[in-house]
């Protein structure tokens, strides 16, 4: 009778053992896993990427890349981030480009790096200096802006390779995709023009003049309006994503204002636009397309981006070599997040 009892406590503290493994079993997982949002920042120099928690302000990883990681998107099954590297050399405004190195093709293409465990897993095909794109609704395709060549890549992300090139105009940067996913708008700078690719022919369909050096464009959740920050003008183009045509321009007050970023918020009351090296980001009511908000965001904020529930802005400063973290009720910075060498890009993911 003892060695049964002997047994069956042998088995019950096993049973135990195993019933309070599983129940901690959570507390074990990673500490990312249990982080609610996460902010990834590509930085340009260092080339590499920063992985802040949220809730903390905390850089909790950073990841190499490659060369200059600059554009940077979720994917739409949240498991993967895209980020575009390019091997082409760093050429401010004005440079001499006969006086830089040759470029390093073997560098471009678009970085696949899964969101669990923050590991770059390949390298895809994005076409010659690779700056910004669009990922398609369902994930299946990448639009592209090549820099250095003046047109628009799509990549197929099933086989990996390149399906269609478009030419866009020169030093080509802005890519964004409408919330219906029929179309996707190219922005080049040289040209003051917006391409306008059809997603399912995959033809090039017209080029809406818009102003002076078009950085970025974004779309109002309801696909009702498309915004194009327009660096050399001071000034927001207001587009018909319907028609593909020039609206009005939005100009924003202030001595040396370049806009550059723009986050919609959720609900697409507000767009908020960062202004480079003028240091502010705007917040312009889209009901009344009137400036409600400003703040001193930092050293030439750039990549802008937006919580899923509109109460947070991050924006990357690029000089300063940190991001700063805004709350769009008070357009106020509670926060500066130091980060590796020349921040670019900005890109969220909430659990």
């Amino acid at each position: 009778m003892k060695t049964i009892l002997c047994l069956l406590t042998i088995i019950f503290c096993g049973l135990a053992s195993v019933s309070c493994k599983k129940a901690s079993d959570p507390a074990s997982s990673s500490r990312q896993q249990e982080i609610s949002t996460l902010v990834f920042v590509t930085n340009e120099a260092s080339g590499d990427l920063s992985v802040i928690d949220a809730a903390t302000n905390t850089v909790i990883t950073t990841v190499a890349l490659g060369k200059r990681p600059r554009g940077i998107h979720v994917t739409p099954d949240r498991k993967h981030l895209l980020v575009a590297l390019s091997g082409s050399p760093f050429a401010p405004p004005g440079v001499d480009e006969s006086t830089l190195p040759p470029p390093d093709k073997t560098a471009d293409g678009i970085a696949l790096v899964e969101t669990e465990h923050n590991t770059m897993l390949k390298l895809l095909p994005g076409g010659s200096d690779p700056e910004e794109f669009a990922i398609s609704h369902d994930g299946s395709k990448i639009y592209i802006a090549n820099e250095d060549a003046g047109v628009a890549s799509v990549v197929e992300m099933a086989s990996g390779t390149i399906v269609q090139s478009f030419p866009v105009g020169e030093e080509p940067e802005g890519v964004s995709i409408t919330p219906d996913g029929k179309f996707v708008y190219v922005t080049s700078e040289n040209n003051g023009a917006v391409s306008v690719i059809e997603t399912a022919t995959n033809k090039l369909l017209t080029s809406v003049k818009v102003g002076r050096r078009p950085r970025v464009v974004a779309f109002l959740p309801d696909g009702s309006r498309a915004y194009v920050s327009l660096e050399n003008d001071s000034a927001l183009a207001v587009v018909d994503p319907v028609k593909h045509t020039l609206l009005r321009t939005i100009h924003l007050e202030g001595e040396g204002v370049k806009p550059m970023g723009i986050a919609v918020a959720p609900d697409g009351k507000k767009i908020y636009v960062s202004t480079g090296r003028f240091g502010k980001v705007f917040a312009i009511d889209t009901a009344t397309e009137k400036v409600v908000g400003t703040v001193d965001a930092g050293a030439r904020p750039w990549g802008i981006a937006i919580t899923k529930d509109g109460k947070t802005l991050y924006t990357a400063n690029g000089p300063s070599n940190d991001v700063s973290v805004i709350d769009t009720a008070t357009m106020q910075v509670t926060a500066k997040i130091g980060v590796k060498d020349r921040p670019w890009g900005v890109a969220i993911l909430s659990r």
